[in-house]
């Protein structure tokens, strides 16, 4: 698949080269507004979306597009989404500040002093949004593969650049991302996004559960962007019985999910913890044969969506 990032210096007119791009090459054009837009579709406009999170959803945007279409992505930070693809080119524009003031005079009909301050405030706000969703202010130019100054060559001299490169390195025959890739993808940045509780709204049945430990909340968001039906700890199992027959120790596994009959216990890193609740599976297990439960550690969480068929897994390369 292909994906051309776009993005430059406030007043350095990249938008235009993007368009530029995508109108030659036939892809579609992703821009800054049309990102929000498809966001708030899928995870709905009064969702709260914290910066941080904002990289792992973008991402999950432009997998779900590159199935079906090759891409031009103008939008701040888009050198960062790219690198998760594995046809990609990563463009700069910049350009020295009179050009740029010249550029917003024209483009908005200011006089100089008035660019100039619009070209403050834009600056100010591109590096504020940076740092809020990037933890940086500004990009370095090793993120980028293209970095091309607007000083004297003019946004058609720069797309003829960018469309030389891209055809040389032969992105476009790379063909669309494949479902398998997509899907891990997916995975990778939704289970990001389930660490700030993000869902679809209206493709979840996430319920207002107590949970033990953050981790199960991470869990059940994810089993939710998967539409996979789930109980919390829905039953107790005596394990233990006294010399009188009284119950001396159960075990309430974390998960129960009844489309696959299955028991999902999550666990931590600390062994003596895990030690802990090995005897109890063990002992689970030998008093109830028929019961169906799995142990799983974190990394794990993949390998349980891969094994029951949830996504395709990746052919080996």
């Amino acid at each position: 698949m292909a994906l051309i990032a776009v993005s430059g210096h406030p007043g350095c007119r990249f938008e235009e080269v993007a368009r530029l791009i995508a109108h030659d090459l036939g892809f579609e054009l992703l821009t800054q507004a049309r990102t929000r837009a498809l966001a708030a579709e899928e995870f709905g406009t009064a969702a709260s979306l914290p910066d941080r999170a904002y990289s792992s959803l973008v991402t999950a945007i432009l997998a779900r597009l590159a199935t079906e279409d090759h891409l031009v992505y103008c939008a701040m930070g888009g050198e960062v989404q790219a690198r998760h693809f594995p046809g990609m080119l990563r463009i700069h524009v910049a350009a020295p500040e009179g050009v740029r003031i010249g550029n917003l005079m024209l483009d908005h009909r200011l006089d100089r002093a008035a660019a100039r301050q619009m070209l403050l405030d834009l600056e100010a706000a591109d590096r504020a949004e940076r740092r809020a969703k990037f933890g940086k202010t500004r990009p370095t130019a090793d993120l980028f593969d293209l970095v091309v100054n607007a000083e004297s060559l003019s946004s058609e001299q720069i797309a003829e650049l960018a469309i030389t490169a891209a055809r040389s390195m032969g992105l476009a025959e790379r063909g669309l991302l494949s479902p398998a890739a997509e899907a891990q993808l997916q995975f990778q940045m939704r289970f990001k996004l389930a660490r700030y509780g993000i869902a679809p709204p209206g493709k979840v049945t996430l319920r207002k559960t107590v949970f033990a430990h953050q981790s199960e909340k991470m869990f059940a968001t994810l089993l939710d962007f998967y539409r996979i039906a789930w109980e919390y700890e829905p039953r107790s199992f005596p394990i233990q019985y006294g010399p009188d027959g009284g119950v001396l120790e159960a075990f309430t596994p974390d998960f129960y999910l009844p489309e696959f009959d299955l028991y999902v216990e999550l666990t931590t890193m600390k062994q003596s913890l895990v030690t802990k609740k090995n005897r109890k599976v063990r002992l689970l297990r030998q008093l109830y044969p028929h019961i169906n439960i799995q142990v799983f550690y974190q990394k794990d969480f993949e390998n349980l969506i891969f094994k029951y068929g949830l996504a395709e897994r990746p052919a080996p390369v």
